[in-house]
């Protein structure tokens, strides 16, 4: 930050009160900052943090817009500890929105980013202390752990007090993963840990310099420990009331209610406030309150109810682990779809002639692919194709997300081809196959396949809760028949569903 030029101190504010769990306020500071500066890193700054207040506020319709902003902002000023912090809020706001692939690839663009940084200082540790939360939420709790020690160490040399980042979120997560999982032996050996960690904060005065937003994880560390069954060492109740405006703090004081109703011997009221409120499934899982209801059954001694509970968590915990494995294998598809079309490219030309996205031939060597078979005297069929609810993707989830469903299209498409065939991207989500030799019935066999394999994909992983489909027209191009331009105008005109 102390090369920023302007608006300095606004921005120092605005960090000190995201710290202190103030994000609205911080959200304020950081809208006035962007309407007077004009340094490209000062906004750029500005953007990054004000992704991060946004995500804080769970205000999850913003993000898709913020994430743009924020990257087109920072691939500007090519600042890598920008682009680490800018990648670590990504993967906090594909964790949110359960786009699981785009979220791992946001999690090792950071991790790159921010191990490039030459000299660490306090916002470098900073950095990495965001990826650690990044990683812990998206259940990858061995990585958080190395990256919070990094942070810790680079925090060292910059003379930050290390309890800034002891993170006890990163250990809470895992504990009640768990105990999702079965193992309440496990979960409450480091809910131990955690509890007597605090009480060695409190014992030397250390407590004091706790993060604000770490205070109810601690409370509800204790809390869960006591509706296990174990009395804890310090009141968690002074703890759970604290922690800011943040939905992590929220679910965190509601969640510690309940469980400080099931200690205190009182199941009924505790199952009336998981009840009342909801929760974000993505703080401490979705299995979380599952677990508390199976727990309130067993003290209130209706342990058929507690057993069916815990089944329903445990089978919670189950998807929620099979989504992680099926958007790593997506991911690997998408990568591999990728590779696939850059060697195909390979046999069209050179790298002039190839689209650098996704592999395939580019509309100069369609063009000249066309222009040699007509001088051969050959005849073929012109298919268009354009995606479907692709500006919706880009709206809603951001041009990563945009490319990441492009390439996957382009190995789509690619797949069903026949040998022979050849495939371009000819501009924007627009697709070009021509089909040498072929007629109608050969083009309505070929759109037909192209249609069962973009439906066959699973883009709810990649684009949550935006639907991917494709429009193709066909015409013919030959020597006594339409020019390329026009056979493609053609086809443009008479584009139907896949």
């Amino acid at each position: 930050m102390d090369q920023l030029p302007d608006c300095v101190d606004d921005l120092r504010r605005a960090g000190d009160l995201q710290q202190g769990g103030r994000s609205a306020e911080a959200l304020a500071i950081l809208d006035k900052v962007l309407e007077v500066t004009t340094d490209p890193m000062t906004r750029a700054y500005a953007l990054v943090q004000r992704f991060g207040a946004l995500i804080n506020l769970g205000r999850i319709a913003e993000f898709a817009t913020a994430m743009t902003l924020a990257s087109n902002a920072v691939y500007e000023t090519s600042d890598p500890y920008l682009r680490g912090q800018m990648h670590a809020f990504a993967a906090l706001g594909a964790h949110l929105q359960s786009a699981l692939d785009r979220g791992v690839t946001h999690l090792v663009q950071s991790s790159r980013a921010l191990a490039a940084v030459p000299d660490g200082d306090t916002e470098t540790a900073w950095g990495w202390h965001d990826l650690a939360m990044a990683y812990s939420y998206l259940g990858f709790h061995g990585h958080a752990l190395t990256a919070i020690e990094q942070a810790r160490q680079v925090g060292a040399g910059a003379g930050m007090a290390p309890e800034l980042f002891f993170a006890p979120g990163i250990r809470l997560r895992n504990a009640v993963s768990l105990d999702h999982q079965g193992d309440t032996d496990g979960c409450l050996r480091v809910l131990r840990d955690i509890d007597v960690e605090l009480s060695r904060y409190v014992s030397t005065g250390a407590a004091d310099r706790l993060r604000p937003s770490s205070r109810p994880v601690y409370g509800y560390a204790l809390a869960r420990r006591a509706a296990l069954g174990e009395t804890p060492e310090t009141d968690a109740g002074a703890l759970l009331n604290t922690g800011g405006d943040s939905v992590r703090s929220r679910d965190l004081r509601h969640l510690g209610g309940v469980c400080l109703d099931i200690a205190a011997g009182r199941p009924t009221r505790a199952l009336r406030k998981l009840d009342a409120v909801p929760v974000s499934p993505e703080i401490l899982g979705p299995a979380e309150p599952a677990r508390l209801r199976s727990i309130c059954y067993a003290v209130a001694g209706e342990h058929e109810a507690a057993h069916s509970a815990d089944r329903y968590a445990f089978r919670l915990a189950a998807q929620r682990i099979d989504r992680l494995r099926d958007g790593y294998l997506d991911g690997v598809a998408a990568r591999l779809d990728a590779q696939e079309t850059h060697r195909d490219a390979g046999r069209y030309g050179d790298e002039t002639l190839t689209d650098p996205l996704t592999g395939l031939p580019n509309r100069r060597q369609l063009e000249r692919y066309v222009s040699a078979m007509l001088a051969r005297g050959e005849r073929a069929a012109i298919g268009v194709c354009d995606l479907i609810g692709f500006t919706a993707v880009n709206a809603r989830h951001g041009r990563h997300c945009g490319d990441l469903v492009l390439q996957r299209i382009a190995g789509v498409v690619s797949r069903v081809m026949r040998r022979g065939d050849f495939v371009a991207r000819f501009a924007g989500d627009e697709f070009v196959v021509v089909l040498p030799g072929a007629g109608p019935t050969q083009a309505a066999e070929v759109s037909r396949r192209i249609s069962a394999a973009a439906a066959g994909e699973n883009w709810q992983v990649l684009v949550p809760g935006t639907p991917i489909g494709l429009a193709a027209g066909w015409s013919e191009v030959g020597p006594d028949r339409r020019s390329l331009s026009a056979a493609l105008a053609a086809a443009a005109g008479n584009r139907l569903p896949a």
